[in-house]
């Protein structure tokens, strides 16, 4: 059985925010609020909506080169590197073209970029695109990999973050926890929710969730 969604009103037009309250688990925190961003990763319309918010962060002074989408959001990324590049748009990338590329997960969950991939990132000014920035781990691995090979970090951008700077970058996101009524975020070990015996309703990832019975 699919779990209970519900849209909260928003003042972002075209971007939808769906959400399921309870106790819920991903592979570094427990949370009491899934975001279903599922309709923005796949949905043309809501990606270029999805991406027209997160572009008034970089309307002046952000140089983007490349940018590296995580969680599944090339979609986005896309309609992303098109708002950046529009003519009428006033940002230092007009007229320019922009990458839009894919990260590689080794083995021990660490970012690879191939010898072909290599020429969007040495050098460049990257982006970061992700579905959310919370514990901050993946966005982590994408710092390291990019700086590790050449790149630098233009700021991240995402649908939902709990922070507006993380490792010393910028974080440009259309939600935050102020748009969610009570969000808690736990690290496992501390869970309150576990602590007060609330049982977990499903795990949750980039990809969607599976609910326990």
């Amino acid at each position: 059985m699919p779990i209970n969604m519900v849209k909260l009103p928003t003042n972002k037009d075209g971007v939808q925010l769906r959400v399921c309250k309870g106790h819920f688990s991903t592979g570094h925190s427990h949370i009491n609020y899934y975001i279903d961003i599922t309709m923005q990763k796949t949905r043309l319309s809501e990606a270029r909506a999805t991406a027209k918010a997160i572009c008034d962060a970089y309307r002046t002074n952000t140089l983007v080169d490349t940018i590296l989408c995580l969680d599944n959001t090339e979609v986005i990324g896309t309609c992303l590197a098109e708002e950046l590049t529009k003519n009428d748009f006033r940002n230092m990338n007009a007229h320019q073209t922009i990458y839009v590329v894919t990260p590689e997960f080794t083995s021990d969950n660490r970012i690879l970029f191939r010898e072909n991939i290599l020429p969007m990132i040495t050098g460049k000014h990257v982006l970061i695109l992700a579905a959310s920035v919370v514990t901050g781990c993946t966005a982590r691995g994408a710092i390291e990999a990019i700086t590790y090979y050449g790149g630098r970090v233009s700021g991240m951008g995402s649908i939902f973050a709990t922070t507006t700077e993380f490792e010393g970058y910028p974080v440009a996101s259309i939600f935050n926890p102020r748009d969610l009524p009570g969000y808690l975020s736990y690290l496992p070990s501390e869970c309150e929710l576990c602590k007060q015996g609330q049982k977990i309703d499903a795990l949750v990832n980039i990809h969607g969730y599976s609910k326990f019975d």
